[in-house]
């Protein structure tokens, strides 16, 4: 059998010098995390991960729960219930015999007995996890809950792959992780886009803060594109949003800018490398982000914006062009989000927002 994502979350180091979420471990507590399915099958595996640890992560427990069981499902590690990850390793659980739906839930409990190292976690999925005190693994529902957006010590679940569908990732930053968003509404871009498709799905690698060229917020798109896209089985689509970051974090990271030319170099290394695999690529203009910020070198990052963006739309090395730029953008003042699409910080898309981001994906250029 060939297994495939049918969700990903992309995972950052905890000790990074620009942190957007609240790094933290845990000690005799348990997590519950909530997992929204992209894509669907007869059986399932969770994988767990200790890539950032500087410790063994012991795991006392784990247990999970469709949408259809009342009842927790123990989750066992090559047969056994309790178990450990090295510092830097993955883990890949036994297969869980149950069907799991595109689009539901599945409820991850896992049981830290002992102190952990910071978590290497996912900082802004938009998503809520659960945390209570001692192994309530198999309990329903938790009492004494304290909640904190973020998913910890988990990258995935995989499900059989299915014959004759497109399977694809959206590989990027905020816009797809769902910052500006409801957490837990399900209403970032990258869910409104698999709710178009009758024939596949996407499962959702943005980063908040991430960037094409250059480590920070989570490791550089190119540095992680291998990890996390080119290794999972059965995938048929990239689609690529980045730009932003790059733009405007040099500044706070105390780094040289970076031009046009920098940003173009790396969306074609992207599309070789892609092609290279067998994949079809679709790439996003840079959206607007002039009220984000007073910068005092601001109309010299707008100028390399509307640069790229041009190259982009006309650029012959991507299989399909989504206009987000032009999309949302204020027709008056086109280097600023629609206000009605504003999720209020002039950066990051509303829910109305991701809904037109989504929009501006031709369907077509996601067949097979």
């Amino acid at each position: 059998m060939i297994w495939t994502a049918g969700f990903r979350t992309a995972v950052i180091d905890p000790r990074e010098k620009l942190q957007f979420g609240e790094p933290r471990g845990f000690a005799d507590q348990t997590v519950s995390q909530l997992l929204q399915m992209a894509g669907g099958g007869d059986a399932f595996r969770v994988r767990l991960t200790n890539r950032y640890g500087r410790t063994p992560l012991v795991i006392g427990a784990a247990t999970v729960r469709t949408a259809h069981q009342r009842t927790p499902l123990p989750l066992t590690f090559d047969g056994a219930a309790r178990f450990v990850i090295a510092a830097g390793a993955e883990a890949v659980s036994d297969p869980v015999d149950v069907p799991v739906a595109a689009g539901s839930d599945i409820v991850l409990n896992l049981y830290f007995p002992e102190r952990t190292d910071l978590a290497t976690y996912s900082h802004r999925p938009a998503e809520i996890a659960r945390i209570v005190a001692g192994d309530q693994t198999a309990a329903r529902p938790f009492a004494g809950i304290e909640r904190a957006e973020a998913r910890y010590f988990v990258s995935g679940v995989d499900v059989p792959a299915p014959d004759h569908r497109m399977i694809g990732a959206a590989f990027g930053d905020s816009w797809f992780e769902g910052v500006g968003t409801t957490p837990g509404a399900k209403q970032r871009s990258v869910d409104f886009l698999n709710r178009r498709l009758r024939n596949g799905w996407i499962v959702n690698l943005g980063i908040s803060g991430n960037r094409l060229l250059r480590d920070g917020v989570g490791e550089a798109a190119l540095a992680r594109f291998e990890r996390e896209v080119l290794s999972i089985p059965a995938l048929t689509h990239v689609l690529v949003s980045f730009g932003i970051n790059d733009l405007i974090l040099p500044d706070m990271l105390g780094e040289p800018a970076v031009s046009a030319g920098d940003l173009i170099a790396g969306y074609i290394e992207l599309a070789e490398r892609a092609h290279l695999a067998g994949l079809r690529i679709l790439v996003s203009t840079i959206g607007p982000f002039a009220g984000y910020t007073p910068e005092t070198r601001m109309p010299e990052l707008l100028a390399v914006r509307r640069e790229v963006n041009d190259w982009i739309r006309t650029a012959r090395y991507f299989d399909g062009v989504f206009d987000v730029a032009r999309a949302v953008a204020d027709p008056r003042f086109p280097d600023y989000i629609h206000r009605d699409l504003d999720s209020g910080d002039g950066l990051h898309l509303n829910e109305v927002g991701t809904e037109v981001m989504a929009d501006t994906v031709d369907i077509r250029d996601l067949t097979l």
